[in-house]
C-alpha cells in the first residue's frame, strides 16, 4: 500500500510538471494561465511543507499547508473564470475563504480536531471544483469541439465528488484520524483519488489552452484582419455548404456582391491608410446591419459579398438598399479629412440546379449594371418579374436585368 508521504511526493511532482507545461504556453497569452501556474506553485509549497514534516507534521505546518491549499483552489477558480472572459473574483468567495482560515486556526490550535478541519477544507475544495466544472460545461464557445470542454468539466466534477465524499465521511464519522496523514485505508484512498484528480484538471487546462490557440489560428486563416469579414476562401466554403443545404431543403438563398464606388479616388486623396479606415468603417456598418444568419465576406480589395439563407432576392435587395442609404449618409473623419463614400451592389437568387459560380456571375453582372447606372444603387438580376431599383438620387425606377441563359 502506498504511504501518505509517497502520495505527497507524487502530487508535488505532478504540480511541478504542470507548472512546466503551463509555462511553455505563457507566450500565447492565454487568459487565466498565470493564475493556474501560481496555484500549482502554491500547491507544491504546501505539499513540500507537509512531506518534509511527515509522518507527524507540526500543527503550525498543517495549518499553513491547509490555508495554502485553499488559496490555490481559489486561484484556480479565478483562472478558470478569466479564461472564459468572466470577472475572476467574487466577494462572497473571499468571505468563504476567510471563514475557512478561521476554521482551520480554530480546529488546529484552539480546539484541535483533525476531522472537522479536513471536512471544512474538503468542502471548500469541492465547491471550487464544482464551479470550475460547471463553468467549463456551460461556457463552451459556440462551434468549438466539445471534447476538451467535456474533459475539463468531467475532471473538475470528479475532483468535486472526491472532496465532497471526504468531507461527508469526516462529518458522519466514517473517517476518523487521530493524527494527520495517518495511513488508514480510507485516508490513503481519498489522498490517492484527490491527487489523481489534480493532474487530470491540469490536462484539461492544457486542452483548453490549445483549443484557444487553435481558435486564434483558425480566425487568422478565415477572418480578414482589417475588416473582420470572412476571407474569400472561407466565404466560398461557407457559401458552398449553404448552397448544398438549399438544394436539399428547397430553401431560398440569395447573394449580394458589394463594391465601394470610386475607391481608387479615396486612396489617391487620403492615402492607403485612409483607404484602409474606409474599408474597416464600411465593413462595420454593413455587418452591424445584417441579420444573424447572413454570411459576410471580403472577396478582395474593396469588393465584398453577403449570402442570405431563406431569403428571396426582393428582401435582399431591400436590405442592401437600406444599408446603401446608411453608408451614403455616414461621414468618416480621418486625419486627412472627412470622407463620404457610397457603394453599389448586385443581387441574385438561387435557382434549382444553380452552382455558386453561376450565382456569383449573375450578381457580378448586376453589380456592373449598377455601376453603369451611375453607382450608389442596388440592382437585382430579376430572373422573373421586375424589381425596384434605386438610382444615385434615390428615385424609384423599374429595371429588369436578365441573367445569362
Amino acid at each position: 500500500m502506498f504511504s501518505p508521504v509517497t502520495l505527497l511526493v507524487v502530487a508535488i511532482m505532478s504540480s511541478v510538471m504542470s507548472m512546466a507545461v503551463f509555462g511553455s504556453l505563457l507566450h500565447a497569452g492565454i487568459p487565466g494561465l498565470p493564475r493556474w501556474i501560481g496555484a500549482n506553485a502554491v500547491i507544491a509549497v504546501a505539499l513540500v511543507l507537509l512531506a518534509l514534516q511527515a509522518p507527524a507534521p507540526a500543527q503550525v505546518g498543517i495549518v499553513v499547508a491547509s490555508a495554502l491549499l485553499g488559496a490555490a483552489a481559489l486561484m484556480m477558480l479565478q483562472g478558470c473564470r478569466e479564461f472564459f472572459g468572466l470577472r475572476p473574483s467574487r466577494s462572497l468567495e473571499y468571505v468563504a475563504y476567510g471563514a475557512l482560515l478561521l476554521g482551520i486556526v480554530y480546529w488546529g490550535y484552539i480546539s484541535p480536531n483533525a476531522n472537522a478541519r479536513i471536512a471544512l477544507l474538503s468542502a471548500f475544495l469541492a465547491y471550487v471544483r464544482l464551479v470550475i466544472g460547471w463553468i467549463a460545461f456551460r461556457l463552451r464557445p459556440p462551434g468549438r469541439p466539445k471534447y476538451c470542454y467535456q474533459f475539463m468539466s468531467g475532471a473538475a466534477f470528479l475532483g468535486a465528488a472526491v472532496h465532497a465524499s471526504r468531507s461527508i465521511a469526516c462529518v458522519v464519522g466514517w473517517e476518523h484520524q487521530a493524527a494527520f496523514l495517518e495511513p488508514t485505508p480510507l485516508n490513503i484512498a481519498f489522498l490517492g483519488l484527490g491527487i489523481l484528480a489534480l493532474p487530470c484538471l491540469s490536462i484539461g487546462v492544457v486542452m483548453l489552452a490549445h483549443d484557444r490557440m487553435a481558435e486564434r489560428m483558425e480566425r487568422l486563416a478565415n477572418v480578414d484582419g482589417l475588416t473582420g469579414a470572412l476571407v474569400r476562401r472561407a466565404f466560398l466554403v461557407r457559401a458552398e455548404s449553404l448552397l448544398h443545404e438549399a438544394r436539399n431543403s428547397k430553401w431560398r438563398l440569395s447573394i449580394a456582391i458589394l463594391d465601394l464606388d470610386k475607391f481608387k479616388a479615396i486612396n489617391d486623396e487620403h492615402g492607403h491608410a485612409g483607404g484602409d479606415q474606409v474599408l474597416a468603417h464600411f465593413a462595420f456598418t454593413i455587418s452591424s446591419g445584417l441579420r444573424s444568419g447572413d454570411i459576410f465576406g471580403r472577396l478582395g480589395g474593396e469588393e465584398f459579398a453577403v449570402l442570405s439563407l431563406s431569403t428571396g432576392q426582393a428582401d435582399t435587395v431591400r436590405l442592401m438598399d437600406q444599408l446603401r442609404i446608411r453608408v451614403a449618409a455616414s461621414r468618416l473623419t480621418i486625419p486627412t479629412g472627412e470622407v463620404a463614400y457610397t457603394f453599389s451592389a448586385g443581387v441574385d437568387e438561387y435557382c434549382e440546379g444553380d452552382t455558386l459560380a453561376n450565382m456569383m456571375g449573375r450578381a457580378d453582372a448586376a453589380l456592373y449594371a449598377a455601376k453603369a447606372m451611375g453607382r450608389n444603387c442596388v440592382v437585382g438580376t430579376l430572373l422573373s418579374g421586375s424589381q425596384r431599383v434605386e438610382d444615385a438620387q434615390g428615385e424609384s425606377t423599374t429595371e429588369q436585368i436578365s441573367g445569362p441563359a
